[in-house]
Protein backbone atom coordinates (compact mmCIF):
# COMPACT_ATOMS: atom_id res chain seq x y z
CA UNK A 1 0.00 0.00 0.00
CA UNK A 2 2.95 2.12 1.17
CA UNK A 3 4.94 1.68 -2.17
CA UNK A 4 1.93 2.11 -4.80
CA UNK A 5 1.33 5.77 -2.43
CA UNK A 6 4.25 6.27 -3.41
CA UNK A 7 4.24 5.57 -7.71
CA UNK A 8 0.95 7.48 -7.23
CA UNK A 9 2.90 10.58 -6.12
CA UNK A 10 5.80 10.50 -8.54
CA UNK A 11 3.01 9.70 -11.43
CA UNK A 12 1.37 12.73 -10.62
CA UNK A 13 4.21 15.07 -9.94
CA UNK A 14 5.81 13.88 -12.87
CA UNK A 15 2.72 14.67 -15.07
CA UNK A 16 2.68 18.06 -13.18
CA UNK A 17 6.31 18.69 -14.51
CA UNK A 18 5.71 17.36 -17.79
CA UNK A 19 2.36 19.66 -18.70
CA UNK A 20 3.79 22.62 -17.29
CA UNK A 21 7.58 22.59 -19.50
CA UNK A 22 5.34 21.42 -22.04
CA UNK A 23 3.18 24.83 -22.03
CA UNK A 24 6.28 27.11 -21.23
CA UNK A 25 8.01 25.24 -23.70
CA UNK A 26 5.81 25.86 -27.01
CA UNK A 27 3.32 29.23 -25.54
CA UNK A 28 6.26 31.11 -24.36
CA UNK A 29 8.80 32.94 -25.65
CA UNK A 30 12.16 31.87 -23.82
CA UNK A 31 14.98 34.14 -25.16
CA UNK A 32 17.13 36.58 -23.48
CA UNK A 33 15.27 39.44 -24.74
CA UNK A 34 12.02 37.68 -23.66
CA UNK A 35 13.27 37.41 -20.38
CA UNK A 36 14.16 40.54 -20.05
CA UNK A 37 11.23 42.08 -20.94
CA UNK A 38 9.09 39.58 -18.69
CA UNK A 39 11.36 40.68 -15.47
CA UNK A 40 10.80 44.31 -16.35
CA UNK A 41 7.34 44.55 -16.68
CA UNK A 42 7.10 43.58 -12.87
CA UNK A 43 8.97 46.91 -11.73
CA UNK A 44 10.76 46.55 -8.52
CA UNK A 45 9.48 43.22 -8.37
CA UNK A 46 11.41 42.26 -11.52
CA UNK A 47 14.61 40.53 -9.38
CA UNK A 48 12.58 38.33 -7.14
CA UNK A 49 10.09 37.23 -10.11
CA UNK A 50 13.89 36.65 -11.89
CA UNK A 51 14.64 34.42 -8.40
CA UNK A 52 11.53 32.51 -8.98
CA UNK A 53 12.41 31.31 -12.43
CA UNK A 54 15.28 30.88 -12.08
CA UNK A 55 14.87 28.76 -9.22
CA UNK A 56 11.81 26.46 -10.60
CA UNK A 57 14.36 26.16 -13.95
CA UNK A 58 14.91 22.73 -12.79
CA UNK A 59 11.05 21.73 -12.74
CA UNK A 60 10.43 22.88 -16.74
CA UNK A 61 13.68 22.17 -17.86
CA UNK A 62 14.77 25.88 -18.68
CA UNK A 63 17.76 26.64 -19.88
CA UNK A 64 19.85 28.26 -17.15
CA UNK A 65 22.27 30.59 -19.98
CA UNK A 66 19.12 31.97 -21.96
CA UNK A 67 18.12 33.31 -17.75
CA UNK A 68 21.30 34.32 -17.19
CA UNK A 69 21.84 36.54 -20.38
CA UNK A 70 18.04 37.95 -19.90
CA UNK A 71 19.55 38.97 -16.21
CA UNK A 72 22.48 40.59 -17.78
CA UNK A 73 20.37 42.28 -20.09
CA UNK A 74 17.48 43.26 -17.75
CA UNK A 75 19.96 44.31 -14.76
CA UNK A 76 23.02 44.86 -16.15
CA UNK A 77 26.87 44.02 -14.62
CA UNK A 78 25.57 44.79 -11.43
CA UNK A 79 23.36 44.06 -9.93
CA UNK A 80 22.67 41.14 -12.33
CA UNK A 81 25.73 39.23 -11.44
CA UNK A 82 24.19 39.15 -7.95
CA UNK A 83 21.07 38.37 -9.00
CA UNK A 84 22.37 35.72 -11.63
CA UNK A 85 24.38 34.21 -8.50
CA UNK A 86 21.37 34.33 -6.37
CA UNK A 87 19.19 32.18 -9.15
CA UNK A 88 21.36 30.07 -9.77
CA UNK A 89 22.19 28.84 -6.32
CA UNK A 90 18.12 28.61 -6.24
CA UNK A 91 18.14 26.41 -8.76
CA UNK A 92 20.91 24.02 -7.79
CA UNK A 93 18.91 23.84 -4.63
CA UNK A 94 16.02 22.43 -6.15
CA UNK A 95 18.18 20.30 -8.55
CA UNK A 96 19.54 18.31 -5.46
CA UNK A 97 16.32 18.34 -3.71
CA UNK A 98 14.52 16.84 -6.54
CA UNK A 99 16.95 14.01 -7.14
CA UNK A 100 16.93 13.48 -2.86
CA UNK A 101 13.54 13.76 -3.12
CA UNK A 102 12.54 11.22 -5.71
CA UNK A 103 15.61 9.14 -5.88
CA UNK A 104 15.89 6.34 -8.38
CA UNK A 105 12.53 5.63 -8.21
CA UNK A 106 12.27 7.73 -11.30
CA UNK A 107 15.42 8.00 -12.83
CA UNK A 108 17.04 4.73 -12.97
CA UNK A 109 20.43 6.16 -13.33
CA UNK A 110 22.59 3.48 -11.78
CA UNK A 111 21.39 1.10 -14.93
CA UNK A 112 24.57 3.51 -16.95
CA UNK A 113 27.73 2.05 -16.81
CA UNK A 114 29.50 5.09 -15.67
CA UNK A 115 27.34 5.89 -13.01
CA UNK A 116 28.72 3.37 -10.21
CA UNK A 117 32.25 5.08 -11.29
CA UNK A 118 30.89 8.73 -11.38
CA UNK A 119 29.05 8.27 -7.58
CA UNK A 120 31.79 6.61 -6.15
CA UNK A 121 34.11 9.61 -7.11
CA UNK A 122 31.48 12.40 -5.33
CA UNK A 123 31.16 9.92 -2.01
CA UNK A 124 35.44 10.42 -1.78
CA UNK A 125 35.57 13.63 -3.26
CA UNK A 126 32.18 15.25 -2.84
CA UNK A 127 32.98 19.25 -2.96
CA UNK A 128 36.03 18.95 -5.26
CA UNK A 129 33.71 16.95 -7.82
CA UNK A 130 30.97 19.62 -7.25
CA UNK A 131 33.84 22.71 -7.43
CA UNK A 132 35.98 21.62 -10.67
CA UNK A 133 32.84 20.41 -12.80
CA UNK A 134 30.63 24.22 -11.52
CA UNK A 135 33.88 26.00 -12.74
CA UNK A 136 34.73 23.65 -16.25
CA UNK A 137 31.04 22.89 -17.06
CA UNK A 138 31.31 19.38 -19.14
CA UNK A 139 28.30 18.26 -17.88
CA UNK A 140 25.10 20.49 -17.62
CA UNK A 141 24.03 23.03 -14.65
CA UNK A 142 21.05 20.68 -13.62
CA UNK A 143 22.66 17.26 -14.69
CA UNK A 144 25.50 18.23 -12.14
CA UNK A 145 22.33 18.98 -9.17
CA UNK A 146 21.12 16.19 -10.17
CA UNK A 147 23.96 13.65 -9.98
CA UNK A 148 25.02 15.21 -6.13
CA UNK A 149 21.83 14.76 -5.03
CA UNK A 150 21.78 10.83 -6.56
CA UNK A 151 25.32 10.64 -4.79
CA UNK A 152 24.11 12.27 -1.42
CA UNK A 153 26.85 14.76 -1.30
CA UNK A 154 26.65 16.88 1.69
CA UNK A 155 24.54 19.68 1.09
CA UNK A 156 26.45 22.75 2.49
CA UNK A 157 29.37 21.23 0.78
CA UNK A 158 27.75 21.12 -2.43
CA UNK A 159 26.50 24.65 -2.42
CA UNK A 160 29.77 26.13 -1.22
CA UNK A 161 31.24 24.66 -4.27
CA UNK A 162 28.79 25.24 -6.80
CA UNK A 163 28.46 28.86 -5.23
CA UNK A 164 32.40 29.39 -5.88
CA UNK A 165 32.56 27.43 -8.62
CA UNK A 166 29.91 29.25 -10.73
CA UNK A 167 31.37 32.39 -10.11
CA UNK A 168 33.50 32.96 -13.49
CA UNK A 169 30.33 31.69 -15.61
CA UNK A 170 28.09 34.11 -13.79
CA UNK A 171 30.28 37.52 -14.12
CA UNK A 172 30.71 36.08 -18.16
CA UNK A 173 27.08 35.95 -18.83
CA UNK A 174 26.15 38.86 -16.67
CA UNK A 175 29.09 41.21 -18.48
CA UNK A 176 27.96 39.57 -22.14
CA UNK A 177 23.94 40.31 -21.27
CA UNK A 178 24.49 44.07 -20.20
CA UNK A 179 27.34 44.62 -23.06
CA UNK A 180 24.81 43.52 -25.33
CA UNK A 181 21.83 45.95 -23.27
CA UNK A 182 24.34 49.00 -24.02
CA UNK A 183 24.92 48.72 -27.72
CA UNK A 184 28.33 49.75 -27.02
CA UNK A 185 30.88 48.05 -29.35
CA UNK A 186 33.84 48.59 -26.97
CA UNK A 187 32.17 46.73 -24.21
CA UNK A 188 30.35 43.84 -26.83
CA UNK A 189 33.86 43.06 -28.24
CA UNK A 190 35.18 42.59 -24.48
CA UNK A 191 32.41 40.77 -23.19
CA UNK A 192 32.48 38.37 -26.09
CA UNK A 193 36.25 38.54 -25.49
CA UNK A 194 35.52 37.51 -22.18
CA UNK A 195 32.95 34.35 -22.65
CA UNK A 196 35.79 33.22 -25.81
CA UNK A 197 38.85 32.75 -23.02
CA UNK A 198 36.17 31.07 -20.98
CA UNK A 199 34.94 28.81 -23.35
CA UNK A 200 38.23 28.13 -24.64
CA UNK A 201 39.42 27.21 -21.10
CA UNK A 202 36.85 24.88 -21.04
CA UNK A 203 37.26 23.29 -23.97
CA UNK A 204 41.16 22.69 -23.41
CA UNK A 205 40.71 21.14 -20.00
CA UNK A 206 37.54 19.52 -20.82
CA UNK A 207 39.73 15.85 -21.27
CA UNK A 208 41.63 16.55 -18.35
CA UNK A 209 39.36 17.30 -16.04
CA UNK A 210 37.33 14.18 -17.10
CA UNK A 211 40.80 12.19 -16.53
CA UNK A 212 41.04 14.04 -12.83
CA UNK A 213 37.29 13.09 -11.79
CA UNK A 214 37.66 9.56 -13.05
CA UNK A 215 35.18 10.21 -15.91
CA UNK A 216 37.68 9.53 -19.18
CA UNK A 217 36.36 7.04 -21.72
CA UNK A 218 39.08 3.32 -20.85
Amino acid sequence: MKNKRLWIKIILSLLIFGTVAYITHSYYDISPQAIREFILSFGWWGPVVFFFIYTIGPLVFLPTSVLSLGAGLAFGVWPGVLYIMLGASGAAVTGYIMARFFGSSVIKIDQYAWSEKVFKQMDKRGFMYVFVLRLIPVVSFDLLSFLAGFAKVKFNYYMIATVIGIIPGVFAYGFLGASIASGEAVMIFAAIGVFIVLLGITYYFRSHVKRYLGLADE
